[in-house]
C-alpha cells in the first residue's frame, strides 16, 4: 500500500514540474525581451508537440498491460496525439498553437470517456485534469499574447 501511495506522490511531483515549461513559456512570452519571447513561444510549442504525444504514449502502455477485447482500438486512438502534435509544428506557429490546443481537448475528453478511464486509478484523473486545465489556460495566455 505504500507503494502505490509512493508512486502516487512520484506522479503528482513529475506532472506539476512537467508544467514548469508551459508556464515559463508564458510567462516569457509576455514579459521577457524580445529575443527570449520568440525563443519561449517556440520552445512552448515543440513541447506542447512533445507532452501531446507522450499522453498517446500513456493509452498505448495501457492498452498493452490491461488486456481487454477493445483494445486494438485503443491502440489507434493512442496514436492520434502524434498525429496532431506533429503537423502542428508545420503550421505558422499561430496556427500550430491552436492546433495543439484542440489536441489536448481532445485527449483530454477521451481521458474522461469510460474507455478512457479503463486501467487507470481514480487519483490519476484529478491529476490530469488539474494538468490538463493549466495546459489548456498556458496555450490561450501564448495566443493571446499572439494575437491568435
Amino acid at each position: 500500500m505504500r507503494e502505490v501511495s509512493s508512486d502516487r506522490r512520484v506522479a503528482w511531483f513529475l506532472g506539476l514540474a512537467g508544467l514548469i515549461p508551459f508556464v515559463a513559456g508564458g510567462v516569457i512570452a509576455w514579459w521577457g525581451s524580445s529575443a527570449w519571447q520568440v525563443t519561449a513561444v517556440y520552445g512552448f510549442s515543440y513541447y506542447s508537440a512533445v507532452i501531446l504525444s507522450f499522453l498517446g504514449g500513456v493509452h498505448w502502455g495501457s492498452a498493452l498491460q490491461v488486456p481487454r477485447p477493445d483494445n486494438r482500438r485503443r491502440l489507434f486512438i493512442a496514436m492520434v496525439p502524434s498525429l496532431i502534435a506533429w503537423p502542428a509544428l508545420l503550421f505558422n506557429v499561430v496556427t500550430g498553437l491552436w492546433v495543439l490546443l484542440a489536441g489536448f481537448i481532445l485527449i483530454g475528453g477521451y481521458d474522461l470517456s469510460r474507455d478512457g478511464r479503463e486501467g487507470f486509478p481514480a487519483w490519476y484523473f484529478k491529476l490530469r485534469g488539474l494538468l490538463t486545465g493549466v495546459v489548456v489556460a498556458f496555450h490561450l495566455i501564448v495566443l493571446l499574447r499572439l494575437g491568435g
